[in-house]
């Protein structure tokens, strides 16, 4: 996207986002604990416009079995996109993005999962994209954070995140598509969040150019933003765990 391109979007209008928002607002967060029957742990999200579903299977018997390790568990995260979640069918199967996102995603989970407690297993991470809307990976790890402890899975604390962008010269919160398709610059970080407080940053990204300030001031916007997400993971994980007791 050419800056002069970039000039001609206005985002932002009378201080104000397109979608109406605050410029450290969050898009509207939905969460569902306990979606699948066959799977270990599940969560179905919607973050805006996108919407999504994980499934954890594990801790198992590590195949193929030369993988095993005698000492921890091994973590496996498997990002897709569905061909029907973007406007213009998506090819099936992985491409080079999904296999990046599952990279630093499994990355995030390897710093809270309490491997060492799952010696030989492998703990199986897998996350669909039904409809996108910018942010699925960040929707994603909010997701299958959710679902890891509806499985049961020891962790050190629960990952969060969120991204922030560049839009119009202005620092915001959570872009949805537009934003992030014409904004200058985009940041998604994921948090480890123990007992109600951001102990470490489990992955940091940027696309474009963003100013020392601009970090600064990004990196508190998503901070404030994380903290909402958590009490919501924590609420849909509580939710169903008091329906259970009731029933």
């Amino acid at each position: 996207m050419s800056d002069e391109m970039n000039d001609e979007m206005q985002l932002i209008v009378d201080g104000k986002r397109l979608d109406g928002r605050k410029f450290d607002e969050l898009r509207e967060v939905k969460i569902e604990t306990g979606v699948l029957k066959r799977a270990d742990g599940s969560c179905y999200l919607e973050m805006g416009n996108n919407k999504m579903i994980a499934a954890v299977y594990g801790p198992r018997e590590a195949f193929p079995r030369h993988m095993q390790d005698p000492s921890r568990a091994i973590i496996r995260y498997r990002y897709s996109m569905a061909p029907f979640s973007v406007d213009e069918r998506k090819r099936p199967g992985p491409d080079r993005r999904s296999v990046e996102i599952s990279k630093v995603s499994r990355e995030a989970f390897e710093l809270v999962v309490m491997k060492e407690l799952y010696p030989r297993s492998g703990i199986d991470i897998f996350v669909e994209v039904l409809q996108a809307d910018a942010g699925t990976r960040a929707a994603c790890i909010n997701a299958a954070s959710v679902a890891l402890v509806d499985a049961g899975i020891a962790m050190k604390g629960i990952v969060t995140s969120v991204a922030i962008a560049k839009v119009n010269g202005e620092i915001v919160l959570d872009p949805f598509k537009e934003e992030d398709n014409y904004g200058e610059a985009d940041m998604p970080f994921a948090f480890v969040i123990r007992d109600g407080e951001i102990k470490s940053i489990g992955l940091l990204q940027m696309d474009g150019k963003l100013s020392y300030d601009e970090i600064r001031k990004g990196l508190e916007m998503a901070k404030k933003g994380a903290m909402e997400i958590y009490r919501l993971q924590r609420e849909a994980i509580i939710r169903k765990y008091s329906l259970e007791e009731v029933e």
